[in-house]
Order: C-alpha cells, then structure tokens, then sequence
C-alpha cells in the first residue's frame, strides 16, 4: 500500500486546524463553538460522550453538512467553529480536511479525540437508553 491511514492523517493534520484537549476544556461552554462527535454509535454506548457534543457518525457528517442535502442538519448552517473529535483523533482530522475541502469556513479538530478527552479528566455522560431498551 502506497498511502496508508498513517500517511493520509499525517497529511490531514499538517492542513486542519487542531486544538488540543485543554484548549477545549477551557473553551466548552463557549457558545460559538460546537463540539461534533464523529464516532459511532457503538463507541457512545460502550465508552460514553462529551455533554453538549453533537454526534454526526463520520460515515454521514458530508451528506449532513451539505446544505444541498436532503440529510443536511440545520446546526452545520449555524455561524460557529465546528470542532470535530473521535476516539484517537485519526477520523476527526480527516474529517476535518473534507469538510474544509467541502467550505465549512469554521472547523477544526481536537488532537487525541475522545480518550485524551477522558484521561485529562473531562467529563463524560452516558449515552442515554432508548425508551423499552
């Protein structure tokens, strides 16, 4: 293999704008920014999620950013910076590089993703159980 995972997030990450961990911490309650979880739905049961995070599942975040979308979700509209994280930050930066190739004119990822999230102590909640589950 040519271009690996490793090569294109490297790639990625020397083009996105990245915010470490305590950057976030210290920025969450801000109201121009919007945290985007771009894990997958397994990983919020198993492990949890960020208060106040939106989840876009990474296969679905172009279609729901797109304005032209039948999918698109009206907060990708809204005017604020979109900070999209994963688990380890791999999907979140190339997450990031589409979306500014697509012209999300704020969005940025957070280095380290979920698990830096929790190991500096930042809170987490349980994904809530769907009614009769």
């Amino acid at each position: 293999m040519k271009r690996g995972y490793k090569i294109l997030v490297a790639e990625a990450e020397a083009l996105v704008k990245t915010y470490t961990v305590e950057d976030m911490l210290a920025r969450r309650e801000d109201p121009s920014l919007q945290l985007v979880d771009v894990r997958d739905v397994r990983e919020l049961e198993r492990d949890g999620l960020l208060p106040g995070a939106f989840h876009a599942p990474r296969g679905l975040l172009e279609f729901w950013v797109d304005p032209e979308s039948p999918y698109f979700k009206p907060l990708f509209g809204e005017p604020r910076e979109f900070v999209l994280f994963c688990a380890a930050g791999w999907r979140s930066a190339l997450a990031t590089r589409t979306l500014m190739e697509m012209g999300l004119p704020r969005v940025a990822h957070m280095a380290g993703g979920f698990g830096a999230w929790k190991a500096a102590g930042g809170p987490v909640q349980q994904k809530p159980k769907k009614p009769g589950a």
